[in-house]
């Protein structure tokens, strides 16, 4: 079964942080690009981050750039997002995708910044 199951996500103060992960299962993960994207209500879904197969190339939205940190691990078939100094505006449901011949969604994680 081909699937992207995300966690790591919950409430958290602003200046905290968070770690996402994503475990992939049913597709050779090492062969996919790999993504974190986010979305809020009413909002369309955005890029926040991007890893390519072998985790050489790493891209990052302008707005999280110098706080998150993408990361892979191939042996563990899992793809992480190390978040720091949360602000409120990075609330949002955060997904993961994997990208090559076909594109492949988890279902979210919501991450919630406020004290």
């Amino acid at each position: 079964q081909v699937q992207l199951v995300e966690s790591g996500g919950g409430l958290v103060q602003p200046g905290g942080s968070l770690r996402l992960s994503c475990a992939a299962s049913g597709f050779t993960f090492g062969s996919y690009a790999m993504s974190w994207y986010r979305q809020a209500p009413g909002k369309e879904r955005e890029l926040v981050a991007a890893i390519s197969s072998f985790g050489i190339n790493t891209n990052y939205a302008d707005s999280v750039k110098g706080r998150f940190t993408i990361s892979r691990d191939n042996a563990k078939n899992t793809v992480y997002l190390q978040m720091n100094s949360l602000k409120p505006t990075d609330t949002h449901v955060y997904y993961c995708n994997a990208q090559r011949t076909r594109e492949i969604w988890g279902q979210g994680t919501q991450v919630t910044v406020s004290s």
